[in-house]
């Protein structure tokens, strides 16, 4: 998309209530990141190793995930994606599980300490989305008023 353009061709037409939502929509995120960060390290956590578990467990269909797909859903490169499961292995929250039909692939699966560290993570991020959803529904809702 073009992002001097409107669909029509012209020039889109932003008001200062426009630039506040996004700040705002902006900041609301950096907040529940913050908080998503804070929230992994009380548990022994990196952040990033938070948001890999996250990312296995709620990979999209609740298939096998291979690294290239953890990458992918990282935004990171695989090289970065191998070193972080290596670290995830050593630190016995990732296991890695050969393909039964083609032993040359391999995905990963979490363990039972990487589930519960999940689980407690993600019903406190439950919790603080359900505190900011009011804000974030203003915020993604203002073309509609």
């Amino acid at each position: 998309m073009d992002i001097e353009k409107s669909a029509e061709g012209g020039r889109l037409e932003i008001t200062q209530a426009d630039y506040q939502a996004l700040s705002e929509f902006r900041y609301l995120i950096r907040r529940f990141l913050e908080f998503s960060q804070n929230a992994a390290r009380t548990v022994g956590l990196q952040p990033r190793q938070h948001q890999a578990l996250l990312a296995i467990k709620g990979y999209p269909g609740g298939g096998p995930v291979a690294i290239g797909d953890l990458a992918e859903r990282l935004r990171i490169r695989h090289h970065s994606a191998v070193e972080l499961v290596d670290r995830l292995c050593e630190a016995g929250l990732v296991e890695r599980r050969h393909d039964k039909e083609d032993q040359r692939r391999v995905f990963l699966a979490l363990t039972r300490q990487a589930d519960d560290h999940l689980h407690r993570l993600s019903a406190v991020h439950l919790d603080e989305l359900s505190r900011i959803e009011p804000m974030l529904t203003k915020v993604l809702s203002r073309r509609r008023e």
